[in-house]
């Protein structure tokens, strides 16, 4: 496993006192709305999850919004990836995120980073783990069982961000919630984005949630 890269070289330990500054968190009132009492962090609280989107940065917005949630509750948050490339700090920071307070673990492929992400899921230091996955989702069925076991003892979010369209199968049959997100309009900087939720062990699948964001300077 890559080491654990943090901006502030916090210890794993000390990252669940890292909270966002107040004033980040009022930049954030004016991106979301329509919020469903069901899309929060509780509901991700000790699962597994998969959100798939396609490459429009729908799902993207949607996590972001989860680890502002995370941060507001001195919740720790790690985001780990295979990819070469991952989201753009200052996307986040424009989502009020606390980047100081963002642990980020680049690995090699999917089995290093599920390897990683059960390291970081055994440390019980984190409320939310983000595995940026791409279109890479071929996680055997024995790692994924130990990934949402291990959420589920220690009660953290784990969510697995995918590229593919709807129709495509979810990671397996370990995955607690498949919620798909995709753009539905967009004028200028602001856009909405509509998340159908697919799957859910919990509540049965068919309710949705509608978040409407703004994004950075430039985008039009």
């Amino acid at each position: 496993m890559n080491t654990l890269a943090s901006p502030t070289g916090l210890s794993v330990a000390s990252l669940r006192h890292s909270v966002s500054d107040p004033q980040q968190d009022r930049r954030h009132e004016h991106h979301v709305s329509e919020k469903s009492a069901a899309w929060c962090l509780t509901t991700f609280t000790g699962r597994l999850t998969e959100l798939s989107g396609e490459p429009s940065g729908a799902s993207l917005s949607l996590v972001f919004g989860l680890v502002l949630e995370a941060q507001k509750q001195a919740e720790p948050v790690a985001w780990i990836t295979s990819r070469a490339s991952t989201f753009f700090p200052p996307d986040a920071a424009e989502r009020g995120i606390d980047l100081a307070a963002l642990a980020v673990v680049r690995t090699g492929d999917l089995l290093k980073t599920a390897g990683a992400a059960e390291h970081l899921l055994r440390s019980a230091a984190f409320g939310l783990l983000v595995l940026d996955l791409g279109t890479d989702s071929r996680m055997p069925l024995p790692v994924q069982a130990r990934l949402a076991g291990q959420a589920r003892h220690h009660e953290t979010a784990l969510v697995c961000l995918t590229e593919k369209p709807a129709k495509d199968p979810s990671l397996g049959s370990m995955v607690s919630l498949r919620a798909h997100a995709r753009k539905v309009q967009q004028q200028g900087r602001r856009f909405r984005c509509r998340i159908r939720i697919l799957k859910d062990k919990q509540r049965g699948p068919g309710w949705s949630h509608m978040e409407v964001g703004r994004g950075p300077d430039g985008l039009c």
